[in-house]
């Protein structure tokens, strides 16, 4: 249902009257959907943040916070949670949500088509106590459980179910692909897929109001230059991301500020370890030389990471040796060295592996996700050619880019992995347990990479309560994927963001723009 509200709405709500402030801000990336359980990508869940609300939340700092739960408490014995919803919210057409909304969103976003499936691959059963209470059953103890879903937003059942999107449809879409109804602080009232889409507060939102905004407006940007352009002009309140390049030309001009932190997510390389064949190149069909894990080394040996960080980060970003920055929790000191810049040695392990004269393959990368990514592909082409592996890149934009890696249409891919739950167990989960749908686990391990002994560590890691002994086992994963060269990690991203001077925001490393955190001065 759609709903418009007028200023005097929006002040009432606010408590008293407002300055009807409007804010425009631009990005290189639209959210490919609005249904919050179809794609478990960044630029979705952090637009639709500002839209839909889970029972627990982030604030400012990335600490856990109540949401549309008040409070939660573990259930005797390890055997799960007990989480206790807030009474009187109200979801953008004015339906209640109540523990049937909770067990519904369960269903819907753990069910097979739903891109966040492995976010409850711990979940043994979702049970209502009452109309405000609810029992989410694990099937181990898992301490860090309410960390893990504070990105699981809740959907309205009747909503859902009356607009034929009782489950998410993340290849044909549905309904709720382009309308939104949640409980969050902002409601869509136009969506116009890849050119703009506008919020207006929630008149009815139960939370206290820090921002003075009465309209949001926001339009995918893909030329960094044009993005510049409608900063500079006051076109734009706000982009996200600055081009590196630009930064220290706009944070010297008068009217704008450059924001400036480091993100937690880990940019790497993945490549294909299922495929018997390579897809892509001059060797297309020939027997796929990434099964072997020297030839994957060679790949960490052959790229020159600390070249990309000085030339096209521009210094802006700092090296990665795991799956997860240093600033996460259960990060491996005791693995903290990555790999050298070592022309000679990735020859060596290529020779070793029988590709004494190199091969030719396909790299996949996306061109509008991730900063100077398709840049970062160009460079890794060139240095991996150096040591005889001959890369064919292909780059593209990511509503495009995800459903080739997810067809297996790759031989090498670029992707970039932030920890929903700022902790070192998200990414074995996702990228590098065994890809299993009964299981839900491994839905973002596109390179099929599969160790036995990952998949025995991850339960144990998820259920164990004493920190040290946690850490031994994140540690000893850590080192079986960097030993088998799993993946790539090259660096992690930098966070560069741009706004008039009159602009106050929070910017916080997870990358999510939150707008009720937004000041128009």
């Amino acid at each position: 249902m759609k709903r418009a509200l007028s200023i005097l709405a929006v002040a009432s709500a606010m408590g008293g009257p407002v300055l009807a402030e409007e804010f425009t801000w631009a990005g290189t990336t639209d959210p490919q959907t609005l249904d919050p359980h179809a794609v478990n990508s960044a630029p979705v869940l952090g637009f639709l943040n500002n839209v839909y609300e889970g029972l627990v939340r982030r604030g400012k700092d990335m600490s856990i916070e109540p949401a549309l739960a008040t409070s939660w408490e573990p259930i005797g014995n390890g055997k799960g949670w007990r989480f206790l919803l807030r009474e009187g919210v109200t979801f953008h057409d004015g339906s209640s949500f109540d523990a049937e909304d909770v067990l519904f969103s369960y269903q819907r976003a753990s069910n097979e088509g739903s891109d966040t499936r492995s976010w409850f691959s711990p979940v043994s059963d979702v049970k209502v106590v009452d109309a405000y209470t609810v029992d989410i059953l694990t099937t181990a103890p898992n301490p860090i459980f309410p960390d893990s879903i504070a990105n699981w937003m809740m959907v309205d059942k009747g909503w859902a179910e009356a607009n034929e999107s009782a489950l998410p449809d993340k290849e044909n879409g549905n309904y709720a692909t382009l309308n939104a109804n949640g409980t969050g602080a902002f409601m869509v009232s136009e969506r116009e897929p890849g050119l703009r889409t506008e919020l207006v507060p929630h008149a009815g939102w139960w939370g206290e109001v820090e921002h003075n905004i009465t309209r949001a407006e926001f339009t995918p940007v893909q030329n960094p230059a044009t993005a510049v352009a409608a900063l500079l002009s006051g076109d734009v309140d706000m982009i996200n991301p600055v081009p590196i390049q630009d930064a220290e030309r706009l944070a010297g001009s008068g009217d704008v500020q450059v924001i400036r932190g480091i993100e937690a997510r880990v940019i790497m390389l993945g490549m294909a370890q299922e495929s018997d064949v390579l897809k892509y190149g001059d060797d297309e069909g020939k027997p796929n030389p990434f099964k072997d894990a020297r030839v994957r080394a060679a790949v960490s040996h052959a790229v020159n990471v600390p070249a990309i960080l000085k030339t096209i980060m521009r210094g802006n970003a700092e090296p990665a040796s795991q799956l997860v920055s240093p600033a996460m929790r259960g990060y491996s000191n005791a693995n903290a060295d990555r790999p050298v810049f070592d022309q000679a040695k990735a020859k060596a392990l290529l020779a070793e592996a029988g590709y004494p004269d190199g091969f030719s393959f396909g790299l996949k990368c996306p061109n509008n996700r991730y900063l100077n990514d398709e840049a970062v592909c160009q460079a890794v082409t060139s240095m991996l050619a150096q040591v005889g592996m001959v890369a064919q890149l292909d780059a593209m934009p990511v509503q495009n880019y995800w459903p080739e890696l997810r067809a297996d249409n790759y031989d090498m891919y670029l992707l970039g992995w932030s920890p929903g739950t700022f902790d070192a167990e998200h990414p074995i989960r996702f990228l590098a347990s065994t890809p299993n749908k009964e299981k839900k686990l491994g839905s973002w391990n596109f390179a099929g990479y599969s160790n036995a002994r990952i998949d025995a560590l991850l339960p144990m890691i998820q259920s164990e309560i004493d920190a040290t002994k946690r850490q031994d086992m994140l540690d000893e994963a850590a080192k079986i994927m960097q030993d088998e060269t799993a993946y790539v990690p090259m660096y992690v991203q930098p966070l560069v963001w741009g706004t008039g001077k009159n602009i106050s925001l929070t910017q916080r490393p997870d990358n999510f723009f939150i707008l009720r955190w937004v000041s128009v001065n």
